[in-house]
């Protein structure tokens, strides 16, 4: 579905926080819930330019962070990709992909898509994901198989699920605690 579970909200949001990135690539972005935290939390006070007694909002060409995203769904399309996202790509997250530089965002992520791969493709598009890459991916995707078909947009169907020892033989060995999903990181 186009949004993820609360549980990993925070985590992800703090990792985020942590290492401060200057480029995001939010992959699958659904709604745009990610895109929204990150641009409050990573911009926060390049939000708003302060003037004496007066203050306005930001111009997205003053702001400090740049965060696109890429969604392969464009019913999903919200007020809030066109205030938080930089730049929006509408197509499958794959081929949006092979059209990005190499090394072209400090940080990439991927929340609750990779399960819509088979295991080879999902191989592929984490490959893809670690080229775009030059600090750091994060991928989180549910523990266990929960199987779901969706008529009107089949890039919403499971079609797979990931121990964390495939994950750790793709590159992506950091795991972050999380009950419902495995939460991990690949450092360029």
């Amino acid at each position: 579905m186009p949004f993820s579970q609360s549980s990993q909200l925070s985590t992800i949001v703090g990792f985020f926080e942590s290492r401060q990135p200057r480029s995001v690539l939010d992959v699958g972005t659904g709604m745009g819930q990610y895109g929204f935290l990150l641009r409050n939390n990573l911009e926060q006070t390049g939000l708003f330019v302060i003037e004496g007694a007066s203050g306005r909002q930001a111009r997205k060409d003053e702001w400090r962070v740049r965060i696109d995203g890429i969604e392969g769904c464009e019913a999903y399309h919200t007020a809030v990709h066109d205030y938080a996202y930089n730049v929006m790509f509408w197509g499958e997250a794959l081929a949006e992909l092979q059209r990005l530089p190499s090394r072209g965002y400090e940080a990439v992520m991927a929340i609750d898509i990779l399960e819509h791969f088979d295991q080879p493709q999902g191989v592929r598009f984490l490959e893809e994901l670690k080229r775009v890459a030059s600090g750091f991916v994060l991928v989180s995707t549910p523990k266990d198989f929960h199987a779901q078909t969706v008529e009107a947009n089949p890039l919403e169907n499971h079609r797979s699920v990931w121990t964390a020892e495939e994950l750790a033989a793709a590159g992506f060995d950091h795991i972050l605690e999380n009950g419902e999903s495995w939460i991990v990181v690949h450092n360029a």
